[in-house]
This record gives C-alpha cells, structure tokens and sequence, in this order.
C-alpha cells in the first residue's frame, strides 16, 4: 500500500463519520479516495516515494457538504446579476436596479434576484412603474427570494406581450390593477416564464462558465456536492463541463414535469451516468410559496380571509405523475411549503406506496417532500410511516420568520422544524 499513497492529511482533527473510527487525526488518500484512516505514526507510516503529506497544524476537516436542494444554473448567474437578496426596502433595491441600468446599453437586460417585500416596511408588491422610473431604457426582471414571484418593468412586459388581454397560465397568475392591466408582479414560475422565456438565452458555453466561476466559490465554501432542480440547459452546461474533466462538483440532476415523457420515452434510469454527474428523481410542485403567500393551506392566511392560496399541480394529477415515474424506478422530489399541500403530497405518497407494495418492492424508491415548511400536527408522523426524506432548508427559518408569524400566527409552532421529524426517525437532508 505504501507505494500506492498519492497524498496523507496529519495532524488534524478529522471528523469521518465512521462509526467504528468518528474521530482521528489523520488520513491517506489513493485513486481520489480515502483509503486508509487512523493516528499520524500510523498512516504516516504508509508513506512512499511520491507520497505528498499534509500539516494540517490542528484544522479541522470534515465530510464534503452536499446541498440537497439548489437551482445551480439560476445561482451561478445570479452571482453575475443584481443582489436583493436581504435588501430592507423597496428604495434600496430600486436603487441597486438603476446602478445596474446605469451600466447597462439601452435594450439589454437587467436581471436581478432575491427581493422579498414581506420584510420591506410596506409589505405590498412593488410595480412595474416603480422600476420604470430607474430603467425606463432596459428591460427588467427580478426573481423573488423565494423562487415564486417575478418584478418586471413595462419595458419587459412588452417584451413579453403580456398585456391586459393576456390570460393567466395554468398553475400562474399575472396581478393586474383595476383595470385589468398588468402590475409587473407575476406568481408563480409558469406565469414567470412567460417574461424569462423573453430573455435571450445564453449559450451552452456561458452558462459552463458561469458555473465555473459559482463552483470555485461553492468548494471554498466546502460544498463538494448537490442536487439540482433546474432545467435541461442546466444538464447541457453540467455535461459539458464533465466532458472537458472540469467538473469537481458531484451533482445529481433531477428533472422536471415537461421532461418525464421524454425520459420515459427514452428509457432514462435513475442513477444513469458517473461519481460526477448522474440523473436523479423527478420533481413536482404541489403549491406556490410563502413570500408570494402562494403556500396551499388548510386555512386562510390571517389578514386574508379569503386567501388559501394556489394549487400548482392538483392532487390527482400528481398522483398520476407520481405513479408513472414510480413505475419506471424514479423516486419523487415534491415541493410542498403550506400544511394543505404538505397534507396532499403524503395523501399521494400513501397510495404510492400502496402501488409499490403491491408490485412486491421492497428497496423502497426515496422519494422526498421538498421543503415541509408547515406541517398540520395531526400530519407529523405520516413522514415516518410512510418512509419519506424530509428536503428541508435551514436559511428558510431565518429568512421568512416575520412573514410566517404574520400571515400564519399560532400555526408557525408547526414550522420549520427539522427535529419535529429527526425525533421521528425521519431522514431530513439539508439544503
């Protein structure tokens, strides 16, 4: 073995996750992997000729972190676009827009992310107008935090040919004023790509760079994996940067509602591809988001009686979807954010399970309920009985608490909370 080391960690505090070996002070890595664990005197005595050995001086080294729950495509350039994310006004954020604007040629694009008007003083969705009067020479779109909402200005929306005529797409709504025009705020990604699908597309090749530069930060941050949820350009640039040996993330790549056909079709297994890049499970929206208020619930939003807010996909559709990706081996990933959708997702995943049994599985499919911000308190244990992942986001508790306690008053005692389900014996992985 000595000869076949390439590379020994000492002197460290290591923490290994081996429940035989949890902590040691040094490691030995051959072929990429760790091979070997134990004191200094022990693997420094594995040492060979080309052997490179590393003084870690006491640092601590820990397990690579994986992000189960990422749009990497949408963060790498977002990393390129205007940040609002945790801008405290309306005026901040409209201020950082005319700065980008200003450096912006006429008719090109300004894009932006991660305004959130539930923690801006005035709480009510900003306007087209508003950001017509810092860019009135660009086109503007701005994602909301929460992935749920779109901020675009008069310019884009002509772009878009959204106009007062224009119906809501299915699973999306336009806001329009009195008089039936657009505002500039549209709920929910089907009703947000009819703007972003106005935007001139990047090449394959700019978005492999843009991800480039988000994964250099990504790993000094020590994320050395993820799970994406974006769309098939996304699996183009990620393909790319595989081919060239230039990808040092290992990423699984779920897929989306459009796609289950085609990968039917095609006779894409769960699993296909390397250690570096591989297809995942597939992905499903059961209801909107809290910023937005678009979260499905049992009962209304206070302040909004009449507000239960907004069916994505419906329950018998997604059992239909869910029950043909099932049956050719792929595992559901389901985001479900209010307590109503949470409830209608495990209805689903009860039946699901039902199918699977009777199909004499026993390697249960993992399939996963993304994010379970709001669970009803007679829905906690279902997760467990039935064997589902929680996909849950620790920044959400942080980032969306002053809405939560707003619009869901006493019901936040059921939110957010990872340990309701690890007390539970559920898996819960972090994002």
């Amino acid at each position: 073995m000595p000869n076949l080391i390439e590379s020994i960690l000492y002197n460290g505090r290591i923490i290994t996750l081996h429940a035989d070996q949890p902590r040691v002070s040094a490691l030995a890595i051959s072929g990429g992997r760790v091979v070997a664990l134990g004191s200094d005197d022990e693997i420094l005595g594995l040492v060979g000729p080309t052997t490179r050995c590393e003084d870690l001086n006491g640092q601590c080294v820990i397990p690579g972190l994986t992000d189960a729950h990422i749009h990497w495509q949408r963060t790498a350039a977002a990393l390129q676009h205007v940040d609002l994310v945790d801008v405290p006004t309306k005026a901040e954020a409209l201020a950082r827009v005319a700065a980008q604007a200003a450096a912006t040629p006429a008719g090109e694009w300004v894009q932006g992310h991660g305004w959130a008007q539930g923690i801006w003083p005035d709480p009510a969705f900003p306007t087209a107008a508003d950001l017509d009067a810092v860019a009135p020479d660009q086109p503007v779109y701005l994602s909301a935090r929460s992935g749920h909402a779109a901020w675009a200005n008069s310019l884009a929306l002509k772009h878009a040919q959204i106009d007062a005529d224009t119906p809501d797409p299915d699973g999306g709504q336009i806001l329009r004023d009195a008089s039936g025009a657009a505002t500039g705020i549209l709920l929910e990604p089907a009703a947000m790509k009819l703007v972003a699908d106005a935007i001139p597309p990047l090449t394959t090749e700019q978005i492999a760079g843009q991800m480039q530069a988000a994964q250099q930060l990504a790993l000094s941050l020590g994320l050395t994996g993820l799970h994406d949820f974006d769309d098939q350009t996304c699996l183009a640039a990620l393909q790319l940067l595989r081919e060239r040996d230039a990808l040092r993330l290992r990423v699984v790549k779920n897929f989306n509602k459009r796609y289950l056909d085609s990968a039917l079709d095609m006779g894409v297994r769960w699993g296909f591809g390397d250690d570096w890049l591989r297809i995942g499970g597939f992905k499903l929206f059961a209801d909107g988001a809290l910023g937005p208020l678009t979260a499905l619930m049992i009962e209304p939003y206070d302040e909004q009686p009449d507000n239960f807010g907004m069916v994505v996909t419906p329950k018998a559709e997604l059992l239909d979807l869910a029950s043909r990706a099932s049956a050719a081996g792929f595992p559901l990933t389901i985001h479900a954010i209010g307590d109503l959708a949470v409830r209608d997702v495990l209805d689903v995943y009860a039946q699901l399970r039902a199918q699977e049994a009777a199909r004499g599985l026993t390697d249960l499919p993992r399939h996963r309920i993304e994010h379970v911000q709001l669970i009803h308190p007679d829905d906690v244990d279902r997760l467990a009985e039935l064997q589902i992942i929680a996909s849950m986001q620790p920044i959400h508790a942080t980032s969306d608490y002053e809405v939560a306690d707003r619009y869901w008053g006493d019901r936040v005692a059921w939110s957010y909370n990872p340990r309701l389900q690890l007390d539970r014996g559920v898996r819960v992985v972090f994002g």
